[in-house]
């Protein structure tokens, strides 16, 4: 009984004195290795050049503002039902008369946490935020840390600084027309 057609004939013929001693083998393996000599290196000298991470490299986490400068979370927490990790957390606090400049919403984020060694940077809370204030940037790295305290990012390592703000200029990526400075006439 045959289970799968995949059969393959072996051939039993005798070695050549060649091929018994591995010359050809040897040969051919010695060719392979001096033409890599003779190929362009692949590394990069990395400190002074820093190779293009492309457009849909999910990297640092930020909170973005809007163009008057107010945080754009409102503190729904759709980022956290839909981090798989569980790496956010956020409490909610209502805006006080006086802080309109602050905060768009009447509700924010009073403390927004991202624990960055459970985070896996997937792009769910980006792709889960309503109000376009999650972004992973596509342009920079996440620094190293080397204490534990560091691995927590809150507020003040999360939310976009107006003087250093990010634009995503790729036209691939979609976004609502409600936000026009992420438009593709603004980029």
């Amino acid at each position: 009984m045959q289970l799968t057609n995949r059969a393959k004939q072996v051939s039993n013929k005798e070695m050549t004195l060649a091929e018994k001693m591995y010359l050809p083998a040897i040969v051919s393996g010695l060719a392979i290795t001096i033409s890599h000599f003779f190929r362009k290196k692949p590394t990069i000298q990395y400190p002074e050049v820093k190779k293009y991470l492309g457009p849909i490299y999910r990297g640092h986490h930020i909170l973005k503002r809007d163009e008057q400068g107010r945080e754009r979370c409102t503190a729904c927490g759709l980022c956290a039902v839909a981090c798989p990790a569980e790496a956010i957390s956020m409490v909610a606090a209502e805006r006080e008369k006086g802080e309109e400049l602050l905060y768009r919403e009447e509700k924010y984020a009073a403390v927004y946490e991202i624990n960055m060694l459970r985070c896996i940077f997937c792009g769910l809370c980006e792709e889960a935020c309503p109000k376009q204030a999650v972004y992973l940037r596509h342009d920079q790295m996440v620094p190293v840390f080397l204490e534990r305290d560091e691995v927590i990012y809150g507020k003040d390592r999360l939310v976009e600084k107006m003087d250093d703000r990010y634009i995503r200029k790729n036209s691939e990526v979609k976004t609502t027309p409600t936000e026009p400075s992420l438009t593709r006439s603004a980029t």
